[in-house]
């Protein structure tokens, strides 16, 4: 990315990028990154006046964000950003216009640490709201990966991470009363591994 692009963008995810080129969000204000890391998918967010939120569980990285966000938005409140694991978001229901949740699901211990934290994400959303999310699958290296246990998956890259596919994530649309706005859609990287961007809105 160049210097100018960088200057306005950061490192933002590609995906999301794309997301922002079609104006999905535009009309959002209060916006949540679950597992915010050091910033580098609120920074679009942080330099155009949105009101922005972040967790992670790492006090470092929460850190980080608060310094990047007083950079970019001075007078942004600290404690918008908060130590907290992605199953347990320590903000009310209903707040948010567009939660943020990029490699952090495929981290699950199993399918039920996998679903508090989707219920926890869902939670915080307005009804409308956006949910985009990077999260590991299986899809297109199947038979490559090897069931680790509790629906934990060695990759060929070496990780283990909870793996999803195509029709768990429908499910998951349809169990939460969520809709697609975006095709689901995958990233093969070089069978190595494989990471899929889920895109649904809170009717």
């Amino acid at each position: 990315m160049s210097n100018k692009l960088s200057a306005s963008l950061g490192n933002i995810d590609i995906y999301l990028f794309d997301q922002l080129l079609k104006g999905r969000f535009d009309n959002c204000t209060n916006i949540i990154d679950v597992g915010c890391g050091n910033g580098r998918n609120i920074f679009y967010f942080l330099k155009n006046d949105f009101n922005v939120f972040g967790i992670d569980q790492d006090a470092g990285a929460v850190a980080a964000v608060k310094a990047l966000a007083q950079q970019l938005a001075p007078g942004t409140p600290e404690d918008n950003y908060v130590v907290a694991k992605a199953e347990h978001i320590p903000f009310g229901d209903a707040l948010f216009d567009l939660a943020i949740c990029s490699a952090v699901l495929h981290f699950a211990d199993n399918k039920e640490h996998f679903e508090q934290m989707l219920r926890s994400i869902w939670r915080v959303l307005k009804p409308g709201g956006f949910f985009f999310a990077r999260l590991a699958s299986d899809i297109g290296i199947e038979s490559l990966v090897k069931d680790a246990g509790n629906g934990r998956y060695l990759l060929p890259d070496g990780s283990v991470r909870y793996l999803v596919n195509y029709d768990s994530l429908m499910h998951y649309t349809q169990a939460l009363n969520g809709e697609l706005y975006e095709p689901i859609k995958t990233t093969n990287v070089s069978n190595l591994r494989a990471m899929t961007t889920w895109c649904i809105r809170k009717k």
